[in-house]
């Protein structure tokens, strides 16, 4: 976790991300990506080619910079490395492509969730990036003053295609010295037997080296409340799963649990792409 990636909007969300991701560098020795993008209205091509808009592009650039300045001077910031950039682009787009061209080990981004009617038809950006980033993603809610990993809950039915995403699970778990509590969510719809859960977990199992775990399956309605209610019996402190990345009518017509958890938790989420 040595190149954290943390977007920022300037909202206490985003501060609340920008903290963890900063006691995350300070233990790793990592460094900080701080960025905001400007994003232009849809005519913004035409905008850019007009020169008497550029000045006030420029306006809000220099700014934007001015508060990422501010916001770089913060306590909980010293002694960090922090580059900030700032780029005309979409926001979602620019989090993808500043992510793989600085090569980050982790992002970092805060969300207060969404429900009802704005969830299904807004999305947020923070839901985008959980979809498609290569590297893991950490939401985060609310403000965590000692940001910490020791119960870390991670779900999943433990099939072929989990293996690789499952090594930065292995990977992260054994950095922040977690007792990774792998969990099985049975469902009425989707219902194995304890022995037969069981063996397929021990048989994924035995093929990683982790350092601390423990495995369970969990019986409830759906996954998502299978996981939500299984985090809270142990007071979990962190909660990660794997996403397909669906997009399109697959993605509406399937959902994603990863993205349900990252609107409905109260607790960090942190995802890993398939």
């Amino acid at each position: 976790m040595k190149r954290i990636l943390v977007p920022t909007d300037f909202s206490k969300h985003a501060e609340y991300a920008l903290k963890v991701a900063a006691q995350i560098a300070k233990k790793n020795d990592g460094e900080i990506f701080l960025i905001h993008m400007l994003e232009l209205p849809s005519s913004g091509n035409d905008s850019l080619s007009s020169s008497h808009e550029i000045p006030e592009l420029m306006f809000f650039k220099n700014a934007v910079i001015s508060k990422l300045d501010n916001l770089m001077n913060s306590d909980y910031l010293n002694g960090i490395k922090i580059t900030k950039i700032v780029q005309f682009e979409m926001a979602f787009d620019g989090i993808i492509k500043n992510g793989k061209a600085h090569d980050v080990d982790l992002i970092v981004m805060g969300s207060h969730g969404s429900n009802g009617f704005q969830e299904m038809f807004i999305g947020s950006n923070t839901e985008k990036v959980v979809r498609n980033s290569e590297a893991p993603v950490l939401v985060i809610k609310r403000e965590e003053d000692n940001f910490k990993a020791e119960k870390f809950v991670f779900a999943s039915d433990f099939s072929e295609e989990i293996k690789k995403p499952f090594e930065k699970v292995v990977a992260f778990s054994n950095k922040f010295g977690s007792h990774l509590h792998l969990v099985n969510v049975n469902t009425p719809n989707n219902f194995k037997s304890t022995k037969v859960a069981q063996k397929q977990m021990d048989e994924f199992v035995a093929e990683f080296k982790i350092e601390n775990f423990s495995t369970h399956i969990y019986n409830d309605i759906n996954v998502e409340k299978g996981i939500l209610h299984f985090a809270k019996s142990i007071d979990a402190d962190i909660i990660g799963m794997s996403t397909h990345g669906r997009k399109g009518l697959s993605h509406f017509f399937n959902g994603s649990i990863s993205e349900d958890l990252v609107n409905h938790a109260k607790r960090p989420v942190i995802t890993f792409k398939i």
